[in-house]
């Protein structure tokens, strides 16, 4: 199927064609690519388009909570952050990262020793994100100590903008597979039954466990004090996700809603099979939230499962 791009997509495709020869081996020494724009404009897409031409033997790609959690399991093993980081770049000339984005100070320090080591090595890098350079860690507190790596990104990489007018998964054109499989699903009624799942040195309540099948309500999974990492390590043992009992978002802490919107970046970018059973529709569920980063791309993602008016309960 032809795609016809955008002005913005055909800019950032002729872009990223010139990291690469015409043997689609990455250019030594490329100055790399920076794509931000809102959720669903197509970033990833032109991601895969361009990784499609380029030789799978030099290339590493990362979705962001991935590279973190495979991060922190390295320097676990090695007793260093930096021996964790040349582990994961091993011979890549190339390193592309989906959905970049900085909110926590930690996460802040280490992405800046990484971008240090990509580019002291002369290793070509691609970022996709909802924010321009200078919106990253925006955190007032912190944002001043981040400037030095912002400075670095804008040095070292050509920052465009990916941010046509339409959301392309809210068109809702691709094929029901893995996370589009999923079903969003209005007043369903709760599963009968409690497992416990352990996950690192903590127990986890689900529902019901069925092969590669978790059923678990929201609070127990995005009320407790859950990471990103946790959300990893149970994606590489369940394929597909049932999430009941979810709020409206605005009714409870931003820490849980974060959580939520952490869970389904993992999901999403593993392409596991989510349901989620809600207690409004999508807009309803997501309006009035504040002080929750990336909120938009976890509506905008949720968009492609199927939404059906109600689910009858009991």
């Amino acid at each position: 199927m032809t795609i016809e791009l955008d002005p913005d997509q055909r800019a950032a495709a002729d872009r990223l064609e010139r990291l690469v020869d015409r043997r689609g081996r990455p250019v030594k020494g490329a100055r790399g690519v920076y794509l931000h724009g809102r959720p669903g404009r197509g970033k990833t897409m032109l991601m895969d388009r361009f990784l499609a031409t380029v030789d799978a033997d030099r290339v590493k790609r990362y979705h962001f909570h991935w590279f973190f959690a495979e991060l922190h399991s390295a320097a676990h093993e090695t007793g260093s952050i930096d021996t964790a980081i040349e582990r994961l770049l091993g011979t890549a000339r190339l390193v592309c990262f989906d959905e970049f984005h900085v909110h926590d100070i930690g996460d802040a320090m280490l992405i800046a020793r990484m971008l240090d080591a990509l580019f002291t090595r002369r290793i070509a890098l691609v970022l996709t994100s909802n924010y321009p350079p200078e919106q990253l860690l925006p955190n007032p507190l912190f944002h001043d100590r981040f400037l030095p790596t912002i400075a670095r990104i804008v040095e070292h990489l050509d920052v465009l903008s990916v941010d046509g007018p339409t959301d392309y998964r809210a068109l809702r054109t691709r094929v029901a597979s893995g996370f589009t499989a999923g079903r969003y699903l209005i007043g369903c009624a709760s599963t009968v039954g409690m497992v416990e799942v352990p996950i690192g040195d903590r127990t986890l309540r689900a529902r019901t466990v069925d092969g590669d099948a978790i059923t678990i309500d929201f609070a127990a999974l995005c009320g407790a004090a859950t990471s990103a990492a946790d959300y990893v390590r149970l994606a590489q043992r369940f394929r597909r996700w049932t999430i009941e009992d979810v709020p409206r978002l605005c009714e409870v802490p931003p820490d849980w809603a974060m959580r939520l919107v952490n869970l389904v970046d993992v999901l999403y970018d593993a392409d596991l099979e989510l349901t989620l059973c809600a207690a409004a529709p999508l807009p309803e569920l997501i309006d009035g939230v504040a002080g929750v980063p990336d909120i938009s791309r976890t509506a905008s993602r949720l968009c492609e499962i199927s939404q059906p008016v109600s689910a009858a309960a009991g």
